[in-house]
């Protein structure tokens, strides 16, 4: 009776079981019917599209005989073309022939694939290509959802109202992505992000080539020559094998082919030939160039010092800024001062800036420094000078025609809070005075012509070519006063990404003993406990009390300084 119980037990068991998984079987068709089902089909949907015919400069592409390649006008030229950045968010650049009202009160949106929206806000304007820029987020509630498309981007407009778009083209993925190049009289520079991934690790030039043109039918091919970080160089094309229309509109795209992968990166990235533009503007012996994201109000108060000493000319690779960077500098040109900006969108890519500096500048500029805005080169055989002098930062240069010296470096002192809780109201030259003992790294000025044709750096110097040397400078010639560990309110906002590409960003739990962290901060950007005091081992005031004598305005009660007129 007790054995016949225990079958009949287990029986019902068994039964309950199978009814349980077919509920659950009934439970994911139903549920499938719905918004997941029309994902999976959109999914193989675009798998199958990409399995019929390839896009080059799409997305990763499958290189196949020319009778499965179809026409890649559409695909590469699209009105628009979006890419996803880090922090969910997507640039969303527009041809110069698409319907986009410049009407500053006109309101755009992104319409992402299960009709989600987001606002879109005007960006930039890209200088040489003259292409339009939108910025939008990708809606939560679809970021779960693989792959992600490309928005299509309209007109605000309520949701009965919205037009029923089609989503076939994948985002490009900012991690393995073309973003720039850069003609000179022999050859192209491109840039790219995904190919070069590690520090001192590239792939040989033997292994890729440039390609140009919109159609993959008859893309123009030429050799790699150099391959660095996200620097190659290659021939310019022939642009015979081109077709008429793309060459006379300049709507050439250019992009990269790995060869031994059979793919071509994507790329949103043109080609423009070399032109010889006359200038009436001297050539500079010392310029200096840095990259800069929302760092307007310390601009004067670095221009100002700089030019002082020495500097002629300001080139500034704009990351994205949306703060008052622009009027800045126009307030700057119009005082006399000689700054430029060049827009560089591109996130973590502060190496290939200053390659492309490297290049941009040479014919304009003989020596170029590479300082941020929150460092200040000074030389303590300055503290007697009663005024500067802008042969001041020449001297610590070679004087001898002969010299072989292409490159000096100069170490840096590092300053913490020094008590302050916001941002010193006469500049960080006069608020911040206690620093770190140790010196910590360096920072440089170039020689243009002596920069290997590589165009390689780490960001603090370059690679020189063959036959000239860095000299690097002692404590007492001259040193870099680094204002890095501000007051919280200004220091937090690194948090946001920074702009090596090599460099960990600081909300990643990774590398916690790196010389690029904060010692003693976490992963998140609250303040540490005694920050205001903190990195406060040497009171260094040298460059204080010689800005004052300097740039003191002796008729204001308020003692300001000559970047606060």
């Amino acid at each position: 009776m007790a054995f016949r119980f225990r079958i009949d037990l287990c029986f019902a068991f068994v039964s309950i079981l199978v009814l349980a998984e077919c509920y659950l079987h009934l439970y994911r068709n139903v549920r499938d019917s719905g918004e997941d089902l029309l994902q999976r089909r959109l999914s193989l949907r675009a798998r199958w599209d990409e399995m019929s015919r390839p896009h080059y400069a799409v997305r990763e592409e499958l290189v196949r005989p020319s009778r499965h390649v179809s026409s890649l006008r559409d695909s590469i030229t699209p009105t628009t073309e979006s890419v996803l950045f880090p922090d969910w968010e997507v640039l969303i650049i527009v041809s110069p022939e698409g319907e986009v009202s410049s009407e500053s009160g006109e309101d755009y949106q992104c319409v992402f694939h299960n009709n989600a929206t987001s606002p879109a806000r005007p960006a930039w304007v890209f200088p040489f290509t003259k292409r339009r820029t939108f910025k939008c987020v990708i809606p939560r509630r679809i970021r779960r959802f693989r792959p992600y498309f490309q928005p299509a981007l309209t007109r605000a407009a309520p949701a009965k109202q919205r037009e029923i778009h089609s989503f076939t083209r994948e985002l490009f993925r900012w991690t393995f992505l073309a973003y720039e190049s850069l003609s000179t009289q022999n050859d192209v520079v491109l840039f790219v992000k995904g190919v070069n991934n590690r520090q001192g690790v590239n792939r040989s030039p033997s292994q890729l080539r440039c390609v140009f043109g919109n159609d993959a039918t008859i893309a123009v091919r030429t050799a790699v020559t150099t391959s660095s970080q996200e620097v190659f160089r290659c021939r310019h094309p022939d642009l015979r094998a081109l077709p008429h229309g793309e060459i006379e509109n300049e709507r050439i795209k250019i992009s990269l082919e790995i060869s031994d992968e059979n793919r071509v990166v994507p790329s949103v990235a043109y080609y423009t030939p070399m032109r010889t533009v006359a200038t009436l503007e001297p050539k500079s012996q010392l310029c200096a160039s840095t990259m800069i994201y929302n760092a307007a109000k310390f601009l004067k108060e670095w221009v100002v010092y700089h030019s002082r000493i020495g500097v002629e000319k300001f080139i500034l690779y704009d990351n994205g800024s949306d703060d008052e960077l622009q009027t800045i500098v126009e307030e700057l040109n119009q005082d006399g001062f000689n700054v430029k900006t060049v827009l560089w969108p591109w996130p973590k890519t502060q190496e290939a800036g200053f390659s492309h500096s490297a290049i941009y500048a040479k014919d304009t500029c003989k020596w170029m420094m590479y300082v941020d805005v929150d460092e200040f080169v000074f030389s303590p055989t300055w503290l007697n000078s009663s005024t500067p002098s802008t042969k001041m930062l020449f001297s610590l240069l070679p004087n001898k025609p002969t010299s072989n010296v292409g490159q000096i470096l100069i170490r840096c002192n590092e300053f913490g809070p020094s008590n302050q809780h916001s941002h010193p109201v006469h500049g960080v030259t006069q608020g911040y005075t206690c620093r770190r003992r140790a010196e910590q790294r360096h920072k440089s000025v170039v020689l243009l012509e002596a920069v290997d044709s590589s165009l390689v750096n780490a960001v603090h110097h370059f690679g020189l070519k063959e036959g000239f040397n860095g000299k690097r400078l002692s404590l007492s010639q001259g040193v870099v006063n680094h204002y890095k560990y501000q007051a919280w309110s200004e220091f937090k906002a690194k948090f946001r990404r920074r702009v090596s590409a090599y460099v960990v960003d600081w909300t990643d739990e990774a590398n916690p003993t790196s010389k690029d962290r904060a010692p003693g901060l976490g992963f998140l950007p609250i303040e540490p406990k005694g920050w205001a005091s903190k990195f406060c081992e040497v009171n260094d005031e040298r460059l204080k009390m010689v800005t004052q004598r300097w740039f003191a305005i002796p008729w204001t009660s308020e003692n300001k300084m000559a970047w606060e007129k």
